[in-house]
């Protein structure tokens, strides 16, 4: 047979000469070793997209106090809370839209797209001058964003089967450092003119935006790694017609030509091990962004609120440590816990010590200097390490519940949901605290130890969906 047409020098499967998924699992097949450039240009595509989801959490109280919005110290929260969920909503309308893209025209195009529109609308939205504009920049941001799902995709075609736990922990990691240095960035660059008035003056244009100098930074950043994405390989197949009837006698023809059955939306919707893992993800996924914004806004409030009376520079602190421990102990250990219990049972141990963790925050709030900070730094990255265990399996699960042709699709259909839930997170998350902390001298669970409560009622939940009838799989 032709040479143009096909070869097999591998285990008797079918590669095409033209076809860039093809040439991917051919240097599968011969890569030996631990893919480190690989696993690390996944880490950094991920966290481009993760660092302008959660930079705005230290500063957007100090942001909405200057718009001038709120008439009550008590309501800022509140609509802190909608410019949390704007990227959100506009990233489920159309996720699954960027996910039926990326298996008709490949990945890269999609995270191309991604990447770029963090470099745009992430800029803009640090030079927002009114609550209105910050609302719009942050939801085209989501709107044109399919990156995180279709990375998912790519990342388990572009590793041997073997590395792709890893690939996952990398992306899932990356994930939650995003949500912690995104932050610190916010914490540390933000009101510069207030930290570091011999370097940036009032008048500046940092002085006057003062809460672009970070989105500015992971911009550029975002930039950086829309560069890198061009030279990355492709690993969707794309098979002319002519050349899969060809082949219809080889050992994997069979294969190659039902990739074009079962792919529609309604099959995916009725794969219920894909679904019960996808609704899962998404229970996990709210209670992680209601915690992350949680977190800093009542970090920052007063004492006199039941906060902890933090500067952005504080929460920074905090949240820079805690990157620093995740990403020491995530990235390795996750696969050796996996291999050992499971995907499934680390997400629920993750899950009932993440319920024993946050029922403690209460009265971390009632230490002070050293002590809170080394307690509270500690919780925060015990917290982290759980939260990225449990997102980590329930990517595992999604993925080996389709087939390659499918999941670009499969991931917009996780990505559309978990935007639903993350949009409801921030929104009742900052709704929710505003609500706790006017409900200081309540009988019942006074102050933040409501919204803590509300938290682990969510994640008791999520770790009650892990079981049987619920969540099914053929694969763990």
């Amino acid at each position: 047979m032709a040479d143009s047409e096909f070869k097999r020098p591998l285990l008797d499967k079918v590669y095409y000469k033209d076809c860039p998924g093809c040439i991917v699992d051919q240097k599968k097949q011969l890569q030996t070793g631990l893919p480190i450039k690989q696993v690390f240009c996944i880490w950094i595509m991920a966290l481009s997209v993760t660092l302008p989801i959660s930079c705005l959490y230290p500063f957007l109280y100090f942001m909405i106090r200057d718009f001038n919005i709120a008439e009550k110290e008590e309501d800022i929260s509140y609509y802190a809370g909608y410019v949390g969920s704007a990227y959100m909503i506009g990233r489920a309308l159309t996720a699954v839209l960027w996910g039926v893209v990326a298996d008709r025209y490949g990945r890269k195009p999609v995270i191309l797209l991604g990447t770029s529109s963090v470099v745009i609308f992430n800029t803009l939205f640090g030079f927002s001058g009114n609550y209105w504009m910050a609302i719009i920049t942050r939801f085209f941001l989501g709107f044109l964003n399919g990156l995180l799902g279709t990375l998912k995709a790519y990342a388990c075609e572009l590793f041997r089967e073997e590395h792709q736990a890893l690939a996952l922990s990398s992306i899932s990691t990356s994930w939650g450092i995003g949500l912690i240095i995104g932050p610190a960035l916010g914490g540390f660059l933000a009101q510069p003119a207030e930290k570091f008035p011999s370097l940036v003056s009032s008048d500046s244009l940092f002085g006057r935006f003062q809460y672009a100098l970070p989105c500015l930074c992971i911009s550029t950043f975002a930039l950086f790694v829309t560069i890198i994405v061009i030279w990355l390989p492709e690993t969707l197949h794309f098979h002319k017609q002519s050349e899969l009837e060809s082949a219809s006698e080889a050992p994997d023809a069979e294969e190659k030509t039902d990739e074009k059955k079962d792919s529609s939306l309604i099959t995916l919707l009725k794969n219920w091990p894909l679904m019960s893992s996808i609704i899962v993800y998404c229970v996990f996924s709210l209670h992680n962004m209601a915690y992350a914004e949680i977190f800093s806004l009542w970090a920052v409030s007063p004492k006199s609120l039941g906060g902890l009376n933090y500067t952005t520079k504080d929460v920074g602190t905090v949240l820079s440590i805690t990157g620093a421990g995740l990403l020491l102990f995530q990235t390795p250990l996750y696969p050796v816990a996996e291999r050992m219990c499971g995907p499934i049972m680390v997400a629920r141990i993750s899950g009932v010590l993440t319920i024993l963790l946050l029922t403690s925050y209460p009265y971390i709030a009632m230490l002070s200097g050293f002590m809170l900070s080394f307690t509270l730094s500690c919780a925060s990255i015990m917290k982290s390490i759980l939260s990225v265990s449990r997102i980590t399996g329930t990517f595992i699960l999604q993925n080996k519940a389709v087939d390659q042709h499918q999941r670009g699709t499969a991931n917009g259909i996780a990505m559309t949901m978990m935007s639903v839930f993350q949009a409801i997170g921030p929104a009742c998350g900052g709704a929710l605290l505003s609500w706790s902390q006017k409900r200081q001298n309540a009988a019942f669970l006074p102050g933040d130890q409501m919204i803590f409560f509300i938290l682990n009622v969510v994640e008791g939940v999520a770790v009650l969906l892990t079981f049987k009838p619920f969540l099914i799989t053929n694969h763990y």
